[in-house]
């Protein structure tokens, strides 16, 4: 009790202030969080890998993973303390050397490192810090003021109204040695709203590929030795993006680009959309939600991963954070062993350490455990005109609620569905008639894409399945259709108009219809 509450019970009459002493136990009592021993499934689970995902689009090259002996013979990540990143414009006084004074903090390790895992929010916080712990560390506070601004201006870098970046901290690994940490969960699935709210688990909005490759071209014009650089760069895309069965490999043209090339395919891309390993710049996936993934029974665009418990999110994570790229994809692998050093690091990090099935468990519980942000789209005439709509015109078809997405596979054109996959897998047998690139040439390629949910679309953006359009007004103008269209999301590379096309669904309504959808859509 506080001292307040203590001189409370000193005025009261004796009978008074038992009684109240004991409802506050009680209430106490009640309000203990409970003990919580949770059975962690093992994540590299050799029998429950083997039905993890859904077969390529070419299914002898479907990805053979790595043996558990290997994946557990790994160092676990230890995850170190981290320290707010400002810009410089709002970095306190002293800031800087504060930081090299400070002393390297282990918060989590295979070892006697680990926050208190008591209850269930004791597991759930401990989850934010394996989301938040970037895996790739670089040199920090090298730039000066003008050059961090000019840094942002060139790829549209942002922090809140406080200067804070919601994306990325500072981590101290060895005294007096302040760096940045990146490629974290929070990276790619945080979002900074305009009015300054940060979404934790929603489709990021941080450009994270311009912020990735400036200064690509620059670095190779200044290496010691540029051949020597530029085949690194092409090493790293090869490992990164190419699918060599594929004939052609659309990603094969990359190693003949130059630096200043590669580095412009990737700033064609824009916030909200990562090409991620086994995709393509060419042809990129939007960033998921991670909010409601709960009640998503496959995960990636292409369905790729089925999700059927948490120990499957917690196996999907692992090898996002790079045991994929250890995985046989028919003869061709993409990073072996004996993986060298390519510029930026990426590559050769991730896959020279993991997770612990503790720290990847608590990851896991935490992405579930994500509400969706306040929605300050209520519903109104307008918006119940539009339900009206949505049910009229079957958008609750594949769109059913309360989830508005029946979680099955769509094939896409040019696919054909073998018979025994209907058996297997949740598959509409009509395809929407989207591009098919990411589903058929890519190493996350699987013939299909997932039918989305359209719960949160009010907060997210942009959309399709590799964000071609930047709103949903943009989703059901028709002029998407045509080729001398201007897509107001990712354009590609090269090109400045092309057609979006497929789902037509809701291009041909009236155009007050068209206005309460959209303002319904905006509701969920």
């Amino acid at each position: 009790m506080t001292p307040g509450t203590i001189r409370l019970f000193k005025l009261l009459p004796v009978s008074v202030s038992f009684l109240l002493i004991a409802q506050f136990a009680s209430t106490h009592a009640q309000k203990s969080p409970a003990a919580y021993t949770p059975v962690i499934p093992r994540t590299w689970d050799e029998e429950a890998l083997a039905s993890l995902e859904v077969p390529l689009a070419e299914p002898r090259n479907s990805p053979r993973h790595i043996s558990a002996e290997d994946y557990y013979r790994l160092p676990v990540r230890p995850i170190y303390k981290s320290y707010t990143q400002y810009d410089h414009d709002h970095e306190p006084s002293g800031y800087r050397d504060w930081l090299r004074q400070q002393e390297p903090t282990v918060l989590w390790d295979d070892g006697a490192h680990r926050p208190r895992l008591e209850t269930e929010a004791d597991w759930i916080k401990a989850g934010e810090i394996v989301f938040d712990a970037p895996v790739i560390f670089f040199p920090g506070l090298t730039s000066t003021a003008q050059e961090s601004r000019e840094f942002d201006a060139r790829t549209g870098d942002f922090s809140d109204n406080k200067g804070i970046s919601p994306f990325a901290d500072y981590v101290i690994r060895e005294r007096g040695k302040v760096e940045i940490g990146e490629a974290s969960c929070r990276e790619c699935h945080t979002r900074l709203m305009p009015d300054g709210t940060v979404i934790k688990g929603a489709q990021g909005n941080r450009p994270v590929e311009r912020v990735a490759f400036l200064g690509l071209a620059q670095d190779a014009a200044q290496a010691d030795d540029r051949e020597k650089f530029l085949a690194g760069v092409h090493q790293g895309q090869r490992r990164m993006f190419a699918a060599p069965w594929v004939r052609p490999d659309p990603n094969g043209r990359l190693q003949q680009f130059s630096a200043a090339e590669i580095e412009a395919v990737h700033f064609a891309i824009p916030a909200g959309v990562f090409a991620r390993q086994g995709t393509s710049p060419f042809s990129p996936p939007r960033l998921p939600d991670l909010i409601g993934i709960k009640d998503r029974y496959y995960l990636d665009a292409t369905g790729l991963v089925r999700h059927r418990s948490i120990g499957d999110l917690m196996r999907y994570a692992a090898l996002n954070q790079g045991m994929d790229l250890l995985a046989h994809f028919g003869d061709f692998v993409p990073v072996t062993a004996d993986v060298g050093e390519e510029p930026g690091g990426f590559l050769s990090r991730t896959v020279r350490a993991r997770y612990s099935d503790e720290q990847l468990y608590a990851l896991a519980l935490y992405i579930y455990s994500l509400d969706p942000p306040t929605n300050p789209h209520k519903p109104d005439a307008l918006t119940a005109q539009g339900e009206r709509v949505f049910k009229s015109e079957g958008c609750d078809t594949c769109h059913p609620p309360p989830r508005y997405t029946d979680n099955k596979l769509n094939p896409v054109p040019g696919f054909k569905v073998p018979d025994d996959h209907f058996k297997q897998f949740d598959i509409l047998r009509r395809s929407v008639g989207t591009d098919p690139a990411l589903a058929l040439t890519t190493r996350r390629g699987t013939g299909y894409y997932k039918v989305p949910s359209l719960k949160g679309v009010w907060y997210r953006g942009p959309f399709e399945h590799n964000g071609s359009v930047a709103t949903l007004e943009d989703w059901f103008d028709r002029s998407r259709m045509r080729d001398d269209y201007v897509p107001t999301g990712w354009r590609g590379y090269g090109s400045q108009t092309r057609p979006v096309r497929g789902h037509e669904f809701g291009l041909d309504l009236l155009p007050e219809d068209k206005q309460a959808l959209i303002a319904f859509l905006k509701t969920l």
